[in-house]
């Protein structure tokens, strides 16, 4: 092995800060999920993160070289001094977000879902959720979110994480959910795992329920129905809203209980709107319809002898393809109109 002539032991490293701006871009693989006729707030995870930080400083970020495109791009703009490059490393990345943890500090480790769940799982299992740091796990590209085959598409993290005490899993449907999910993971004394919308992400909820606020571990109902009701996370809840609008055209009254808490599961709530009688219920979900939203929901109405018709909408058991996005959500039914023609079918 030839020595490296120019190394020197004693320079002192110096972290790639992100250029003011440098995130501002989406890429065809970060496709935004802006629906027409919505509002867009352009990086609401990194900006409520700031927000936080200005008065935290145990708040630290981290990221495997994937700052730009998990919206840390932002913190590390407003605080170069806590932001930590580690490089495509997600286990080294979770194993010195451990460290911080016990020496006091929160930090927010963000990467693609995919690395986070398949690539560091056994680090996320044995370094923070076994011990219950406060460690938050932040990561783009959940579920079919990018057009780019298998490889990015995390369509089974939720099934992943589920099974693994401690640990909390948030699924966020638009910008009002992921800005105030941030101060309360922070405040929660435990490990978190939060699929994350970013770049420009749609304002959805309040438009449909203005007094709506995200509280960890609870689901809202945004919208009553007498016909159906639609039990959604991330941002199927968006399309589970404007397939509701467009079946009250045809005489069809459609509720929609967003359950943006994934673990530990708002069971009170989901029983008591399952158990109003004469409602077909869904579930609708950006993710497998194994061990997901669908079998959770379905495992909690069946176990409390509640057994209203029941139906899933989720991915298949399957890889999925690479192409356009609005291709892919009409092919693997996830789409606002392979939501109507479901459900009318169903009713």
């Amino acid at each position: 092995m030839t020595a490296n002539r120019n190394y020197d032991p004693h320079r002192k490293w110096e972290p790639r800060i992100p250029k003011p701006g440098e995130g501002g871009k989406t890429s065809a693989m970060i496709a935004s999920l802006a629906a027409e006729g919505y509002d867009t707030v352009s990086a609401p995870f990194g900006h409520a993160l700031v927000e936080q930080a200005r008065n935290n400083n145990r708040i630290v970020g981290l990221t495997a070289d994937l700052a730009k495109y998990t919206d840390l791009h932002v913190f590390a703009e407003a605080f170069p001094e806590r932001f930590y490059q580690m490089g495509m490393a997600e286990q080294v990345m979770i194993s010195a977000a451990a460290g911080m943890a016990r020496e006091g500090f929160i930090p927010f480790a963000t990467t693609y879902a995919v690395f986070a769940s398949r690539r560091a799982y056994d680090f996320i299992a044995m370094a923070i959720a076994e011990e219950n740091l406060p460690v938050k796990i932040v990561c783009a590209l959940p579920g079919l979110t990018t057009g780019y085959g298998p490889s990015h598409q995390a369509t089974e993290d939720l099934a992943i994480f589920r099974g693994l005490p401690n640990l909390t899993i948030i699924d966020p449907c638009d910008a009002i959910d992921v800005a105030e999910a941030v101060p309360a993971i922070i405040a929660h004394d435990g490990p978190v795992y939060m699929r994350l919308l970013r770049g420009k992400v749609p304002s959805v909820l309040r438009r449909h329920c203005p007094d709506y606020t995200f509280e960890l571990g609870k689901a809202k109902l945004v919208r009553d129905g007498t016909d159906a009701l639609v039990i959604a996370s991330g941002f199927m809840t968006m399309r589970a809203l404007d397939a509701a609008i467009e079946l009250e055209k045809d005489g069809v009254s459609v509720g929609v209980l967003h359950c943006p808490t994934i673990k530990p599961l708002d069971t009170e709530t989901i029983l008591a709107e399952a158990a109003k009688g004469g409602r077909l219920v869904v579930t609708a979900e950006n993710h497998t319809r194994i061990g997901g939203l669908g079998e959770a929901v379905a495992s909690t109405l069946l176990t409390n002898g509640v057994t209203p018709a029941f139906r899933m909408i989720g991915l298949p058991d399957q890889f999925l393809d690479a192409g356009a996005l609005p291709t892919l959500h009409d092919r693997y039914g996830i789409s606002t109109a392979a939501m109507l023609s479901q459900i009318r079918s169903w009713l």
